[in-house]
């Protein structure tokens, strides 16, 4: 039947990762283990703050609406690609195919606006009077403004790749749909939507990344200056920020700005932010934390007293 934009395409079929069976069968329990370990991490990092009032502060607030759009992350395209993994029908509807890309988008784009936030918070507190200017309020509005940023940031590419005409091919060499692959496969010419592509996802992404880079400079220049010795406290803790950002933001940068795309790279590239990054969120932002470290611990010893008391 004739979709409502004239495509004739029904159905996309996802290369996935690899061809050769033995990587498939070692990425399947591999991206599975992944997997439960991503919803795990970001599920105690949600309960967690929740059950300690000690954590009911702006910046964990912020933390909570990272490990949800973590979660939500990883789950976009990741269940369908371990399941593909050891399945020979690797189709996915157009329906679904244009999911993904919009989920993608809005996700992404929620968790870039969301990082700025969380620079935004970080900045204040060591640079400004954080009780005057931060608050739960604050923090709502931040976390409103990510998601409605994602939201009309993805709106705004699903608005013409519907439009499109797909007539076939419907071969996607990528384990989940997205702007780049998909566009490829238009029966119509792309030019103006390939520059739509750069202009919106790539330029989101730079300016996200610059802005990000400048707040954690600042950080790191008025911690030299005001203490010698909290300095080296404060690298370590913002490189392990960057490094996230980086791992975050590269391939974005790359996938959607860098011109000469290679197939297998955009595939490492996206494997990076759709899933290492939702692990190593929770790892980097709250695992290493000392109140989140303790509150763990005050939960868990609670769980064991009240075991033992039975």
């Amino acid at each position: 039947m004739e979709k409502q934009n004239h495509s004739v395409v029904a159905e996309f079929i996802l290369l996935g990762l690899t061809e050769f069976h033995e990587l498939q069968i070692f990425f399947f329990f591999f991206f599975t283990i992944i997997y439960i370990a991503i919803l795990l991490c970001n599920l105690i990092i949600i309960l967690v703050v929740k059950l300690d009032p000690q954590l009911q502060s702006p910046m964990y607030f912020l933390l909570v609406n990272l490990s949800f759009i973590d979660m939500s992350l990883a789950s976009f395209a990741t269940p369908k690609m371990i399941g593909d993994l050891i399945s020979k029908n690797k189709a996915i509807s157009y329906e679904g195919c244009m999911a993904q890309i919009f989920f993608l988008h809005l996700l992404g784009g929620s968790e870039m606006m969301l990082l700025v936030a969380m620079a935004i918070d970080r900045l204040i507190a060591i640079c400004k009077n954080y009780k005057n200017i931060m608050s739960h309020h604050i923090c709502i509005r931040l976390a409103l403004f990510s998601w409605t940023t994602g939201f009309v940031h993805s709106v705004s590419q699903m608005v013409f790749i519907v439009t499109l005409l797909f007539c076939g091919p419907n071969v996607v060499d990528s384990f989940f749909c997205d702007l780049p692959q998909v566009i490829k496969l238009a029966c119509t010419d792309t030019y103006v939507s390939d520059l739509l592509v750069i202009a919106f996802s790539g330029l989101l992404s730079l300016f996200c990344f610059t802005f990000l880079f400048i707040s954690y400079s600042i950080i790191l220049i008025t911690v030299h200056h005001h203490s010698s010795s909290g300095y080296s406290k404060a690298m370590s803790t913002l490189s392990t920020h960057i490094t996230v950002v980086v791992l975050f933001f590269g391939p974005c940068l790359f996938i959607y700005i860098w011109p000469f795309s290679h197939v297998f790279i955009d595939k490492i590239f996206s494997v990076f932010y759709t899933i290492f990054t939702p692990l190593l969120n929770p790892i980097i932002y709250s695992f290493r934390n000392k109140d989140m470290k303790k509150a763990i611990i005050k939960i868990k010893s609670k769980n064991v007293s009240s075991r033992s008391a039975f």
